[in-house]
């Protein structure tokens, strides 16, 4: 893989975007883990405006010390970066205390998380004429779906969804992003007992793109069982998550009935 030439790349798509929007900049939500840091770290070498938000809700601190750490090393070596925390606990407070309690499950709450960040980022970048920049890499947001529509899954550009997460790993070495970052185990950082996405997927990144590449090479080969596992598993969610990854289905209206 050609890192410097991938990276540069990058940069210079964001750049043109942002030029051809006519925006200021970008604004990146930091959660402390791999994909917003190389986002956030690909942004700041535009020399654009960069906005990092860190925005925890009842956040594991783990987690939310790992991104601040990001963020202040982010700063450290771009001049154009500035950050602002968004302590947004107090709102899900009063939704909790809004919504029937009935509906309040486990994921509703999670995916409710999600949404309330995406609301601020948009805030910020309204106010302040600039783009918000997702975090999503490939095998999230194109092969099982693992993110909130309309949380993380609202942005107005994303600069790394053709990576893998492999990819980006390596990326984020040659971009120097800190240790503790490089070594962190992946999580969405949307449940308070920091859970990693394997806990949640049952399967790591590095068995999704193999399964994301045997299909979509149409390989066959006799698999083990932890193979078909990992199978199920990926074509399960992508089956599920299809409707996050396709336009909004609209209800196209036959001429005739419009005269």
């Amino acid at each position: 893989m050609k890192h410097q030439l991938i990276l540069n790349h990058i940069v210079k798509w964001l750049t043109d975007y942002s030029d051809s929007s006519k925006t200021e900049g970008f604004v990146i939500g930091i959660s402390g883990g791999i994909d917003s840091a190389l986002t956030s770290t690909l942004c700041a070498k535009t020399h654009k405006q960069v906005i990092c938000l860190n925005m925890p809700i009842r956040q594991y601190k783990t987690e939310y010390d790992r991104g601040n750490e990001h963020i202040e090393w982010l700063k450290s070596h771009y001049k154009n970066v500035r950050s602002a925390e968004v302590n947004l606990t107090s709102v899900l407070d009063e939704i909790e205390k809004t919504y029937e309690p009935d509906i309040q499950d486990f994921l509703t709450m999670a995916n409710t998380r999600a949404r309330l960040r995406m609301t601020t980022l948009y805030a910020y970048a309204g106010h302040h004429k600039m783009l918000v920049a997702g975090t999503g890499n490939k095998v999230e947001d194109f092969g099982i779906g693992f993110f909130t529509k309309y949380g993380d899954g609202g942005v107005d550009i994303s600069p790394i969804a053709g990576l893998m997460k492999s990819q980006v790993y390596s990326l984020a070495k040659e971009a120097g992003i800190i240790e503790s970052i490089l070594k962190a185990r992946p999580t969405d950082g949307l449940f308070a007992d920091g859970r990693t996405d394997e806990d949640q997927i049952g399967a790591s990144y590095d068995d999704l793109e193999w399964a994301m590449l045997y299909l979509e090479n149409k390989e066959n080969y006799a698999l083990n069982d932890h193979q078909k596992r990992v199978l199920k598993i990926y074509e399960g969610r992508h089956t599920a998550n299809k409707h996050k990854m396709i336009p909004i289905p609209v209800c196209e209206i036959p001429g005739e009935f419009l005269i």
